[in-house]
């Protein structure tokens, strides 16, 4: 701790003496750090301490050594659309900065400071020496990766040489740039530097968390990046990181809801350099250790909660919502969590609530690469190989930015650029920060774009379907949707989604709903689990081939089972949380038996059928001897959503239930892995697409809280018409008068019932009449498919309104 005498001059202040109304003497990241140490380390939040030099000293240092005048001079000779010129002028500046040594005055007051810092820990302290501006992470700027930062600095002269970097550094060709965008006056920006006390994760992890989705601008998840090592790798994009995400609503309640867990390659880690030149140095990360997660379980949710705590004090401290993004670190020694920096995120928080974007693409073409996904728009464009700075000149305007990585410097040309890809970064690092605050797509961590992309190759970069951004051979047609969302009212029928991809979930969410009438698992396990079930049960029972194959499928777990509890049950959160508290209907699998052989390891639990439509598929599998035990999964998957993660909006359904005995057997089941219906607010639905769940409507509204009309399985089952048959696809109507009576009748008896009844088939989405129908025989729901929910919507409150 300081105290009084501690700070005799105006050069110093301590983390515990500065908050963010100081933001004009240390720079906003010192500000928050020291709003942080202060207030938030008795809430349980570690910050490492430090001091900070403020922007009086800085000021002092420019004009008592005349560099004020210099650096004026050579600023108002830059031609700012010229890269050659920025590069060539903020080089003088920097050497020039840095030949020039620090006064006595400053000198003596970050020595001394640094040896307080020292005493406190027993030790020569290593620290971190951080650049912050005065201007940095005011409402309209973000500074983010403009200045630098030292890691692993030690002893009096390496410190005070990191000092004079830092200074030079706000004249780096980025920064020099930005202020000049915004009509900054470069001589109005100050410079304070941070010294804070290292944490050694040079031994652990660090990385990156933001408090909001930072694509989609979803409020209720944080989102966290982790690497081995020291974490300039994750803000420089030098590593693709691990990703988890966790929701806030029922992590307040004291719930585990870690929606989703992604394996980064993580193939290098920054490291001390003992013993050698320099400060810091990159090593491999050993193969087996690279595909293991970075953190474990418990460190996830004591950063989502530390998360929390962040967010609520600065939205306190602001007055309306500020979403956070902040850089964590773990001592390896102490296996002590820390937050190292904390600033407001600067796009999403900005976004308008009240207009909804959406790009689609028209078509698909050749798809070239994949990554991850930065924004949520589609570009088109020629493609510029940018190997290095060097070639930064040849950059023209509206050329997608293909590169290894981006660097700080490069922000001048970033901006002119349609979109940009590079080989390595995740989500939060460098080239997909400045992409959002640019409002660019960008696809990262592509792995290969510098080999597979040549230049002049005209591609499609798409960011609009989830995480996975895509890029195509091509120029493809798209379109842009705007929505009004203040235009649009709510219907009395509710109008649900039907919701296949957990990746979409969460920018799906932002459209008018009343929550999702049918999540299908199917999507989920052919995607992420791409298993069998019973094989990865039965593993050491597989023969080779397929053992090899599973186990490809599932690094990292022992446990075959567990993968594919944990994959389906993160699916399954994924969307539920996206949609809470509304409800959110799961479907549990209804795979036919050709379409299980075709998942790996397959073909030796799969009887051949001539017609799997109506053969060994949904309830009947789930109680048979062949599957129960498969079955379990799913149970254990959806009671983990349910309870581990306190997801209770998630309800249940039973699909292609033939018989009431069927209905109560598969509830049995389900019984025996926690899943009772009526317990912790449990419903369990049953899919209508049997003319026996028509006809005995009744009895099975006896067992089962709700009723959800499969169209399409109605239709073949009650025309008798196979609705994958070319030859009969002309008999296939489910506006047939059959098919409509049979709908009137069941949503009639549900009605007698006090059964809930909606719909998830495809009729309703296709065809407005269809839906009319429907809202005219009082279905409680329509579930759509998300491209139809705005005009549907629309339809219906027309319908509704001439119908009153």
């Amino acid at each position: 701790m300081s105290t009084a005498a501690e700070s005799a001059t105006d050069s110093i202040r301590w983390f515990d003496q500065v908050g963010m109304g100081d933001v004009g003497i240390v720079g906003g990241k010192n500000a928050s750090l020291g709003e942080m140490y202060r207030e938030l380390t008795p809430r349980g939040v570690r910050i490492p301490n430090g001091f900070a030099t403020t922007a009086a000293a800085y000021r002092r240092h420019l004009s008592e050594s005349g560099l004020d005048d210099k650096i004026q001079q050579i600023l108002s000779g830059i031609n700012y659309r010229d890269v050659g010129s920025l590069q060539h002028h903020g080089r003088i500046i920097r050497h020039m900065i840095l030949d020039t040594p620090l006064s006595d005055e400053l000198s003596k007051a970050i020595v001394g400071a640094y040896h307080r810092l020292s005493k406190q820990r027993g030790e020569l302290a290593d620290v971190a020496v951080r650049s912050s501006a005065t201007a940095e992470d005011l409402p309209d700027a973000s500074f983010a990766g403009q200045q630098e930062t030292y890691l692993n600095v030690r002893g009096q002269a390496s410190l005070l040489d990191a000092c004079r970097r830092c200074l030079a550094s706000l004249f780096t060709d980025r920064a020099i740039s930005y202020r000049a965008h915004h009509n900054y006056d470069h001589m109005q920006v100050a410079l304070s530097i941070g010294i804070q006390q290292m944490v050694r994760s040079d031994l652990a992890s660090s990385g990156v968390m933001f408090s909001i989705d930072t694509e989609t601008g979803f409020r209720d998840a944080v989102l966290i990046n982790a690497a081995y090592g020291l974490g300039e790798n994750v803000v420089q994009g030098s590593v693709n990181p691990d990703e988890y995400y966790v929701f806030k609503p029922t992590l307040r309640d004291g719930h585990r809801p870690i929606l989703k867990r992604t394996v980064g390659s993580k193939s290098i880690k920054m490291v001390y350099d003992l013993g050698g030149s320099k400060m810091t140095k990159n090593v491999p990360v050993a193969d087996d250790m690279a595909k293991r997660l970075a953190l474990s379980d418990d460190d996830i949710l004591q950063l989502a909660r530390w998360a929390c705590v962040i967010e609520d004090h600065y939205s306190d401290l602001h007055g309306t919502f500020c979403p956070m993004d902040m850089e964590w670190a773990k001592d390896g020694n102490t296996g002590e969590l820390f937050i190292v920096q904390a600033r407001p995120e600067t796009v999403q928080s900005r976004r308008s609530v009240h207009e909804l974007q959406r790009y689609h693409l028209k078509r698909q073409g050749q798809q070239l690469l994949e990554g991850r996904s930065v924004g949520e728009k589609i570009a088109v464009g020629p493609v510029r190989l940018v190997r290095d700075v060097h070639q930064l000149s040849q950059f023209r305007d509206g050329e997608i930015l293909v590169t290894d990585k981006t660097d700080p410097d490069w922000e001048p040309v970033m901006k002119r650029a349609a979109a940009i890809i590079t080989n390595r970064g995740g989500r939060t690092c460098h080239a997909a920060i400045v992409s959002r605050e640019l409002g660019l797509p960008a696809i990262v961590g592509t792995g290969e774009a510098t080999d597979r992309l040549r230049d002049g190759q005209v591609v499609t970069v798409s960011c609009a379907s989830g995480d996975v951004g895509v890029v195509y051979d091509g120029e493809l047609p798209f379109e842009v949707e705007t929505i009004d969302l203040g235009t649009i009212g709510r219907p009395k029928t509710k109008i649900m989604m039907n919701v296949a991809t957990p990746d979409e979930a969460f920018a799906l969410s932002s459209l008018p709903n009343d929550g999702v009438g049918l999540a299908r698992v199917e999507f989920i396990i052919s995607n992420s689990v791409k298993v069998h079930p019973q094989a990865l049960i039965d593993f050491q029972q597989l023969d080779s081939a397929t053992r090899a194959a599973v186990q490809q499928a599932t690094v990292g777990y022992d446990d075959k089972p567990q993968f594919f509890i944990d994959r389906l049950s993160e699916g399954i959160a994924m969307i539920a949380a996206a949609f809470y508290p509304k409800d959110v209907i799961v479907r549990m699998s209804d795979f036919k038996t050709n379409e299980y052989a075709n998942l790996i390891g397959g073909r030796a639990y799969e009887p051949k059928e001539e017609n799997p439509m109506i053969g060994f598929r949904g309830a009947s599998r789930y109680y048979s001897d062949r599957f129960r035990d498969a079955f379990a999964l799913e149970c254990k998957a959806a009671q983990r959503v349910r309870r581990e993660m306190g997801l209770t909006n998630v309800k249940l359904m039973v699909p292609f239930c033939r018989t009431i005995e069927e209905g109560k057997r598969v509830q049995a089941e389900m019984a025996k892995h926690g899943l009772v219906r009526g317990e912790n607010g449990l419903e369990i639905y049953v899919m209508c697409e049997i003319p026996s769940n028509v006809i005995l409507a009744d009895q099975f509204a006896e067992i089962f809280d709700g009723f959800s009309i499969g169209s399409n399985d109605l239709t073949q089952l009650t025309l008798a018409v196979d609705r994958d048959s070319a030859i009969l696809a002309h008999v296939f109507d489910e506006q047939n008068e059959a098919v409509k009576r049979m709908i009137s009748s069941v949503i009639a008896q549900a009605k007698r019932s006090g059964c809930k009844i909606g719909i998830c088939g495809q009729a309703p989405s296709d065809y407005p009449q269809f839906a009319e129908f429907l809202v005219q025989q009082g279905i409680d729901s329509l579930s759509l498919t998300p491209d139809s929910v705005l005009k549907t919507t629309m339809h219906i409150l027309k319908v509704e309104a001439d119908g009153s």
